[in-house]
């Protein structure tokens, strides 16, 4: 039986519906992978291509999360700023059908 992960209540008026939120899937740690940005070929410490051997310049290392095995995607710095977001404890309820 899942296990809620938070429990609140949503009221409006004069009522209060109770409510859980459990998990739909499996915890999944997000990693980053370094690339070489040419060819998305994944970078050791040493930053050398997986693919040819040779060193990569720091200005062809990349960013990537391994979406499917040995299939990445790019992920800038840009990318990360717009998904930082504030983090709250409460649910807004926008519009109600």
């Amino acid at each position: 039986m899942p296990r809620a992960i938070w429990k609140g209540t949503i009221s409006f008026g004069l009522v209060t519906i109770p409510v859980s939120l459990l998990t739909a899937e499996q915890p999944r740690e997000l990693a980053f992978h370094l690339l070489d940005d040419r060819d998305l070929a994944p970078i050791h410490n040493k930053r050398v291509n997986e693919t040819t051997g040779a060193e990569v310049a720091w200005e062809h290392v990349a960013k990537g999360f391994e979406a499917d095995p040995g299939r990445f995607v790019l992920v800038t710095d840009d990318d990360l700023r717009a998904a930082n977001v504030e983090a709250t404890q409460t649910i807004d309820v926008l519009a109600a059908v």
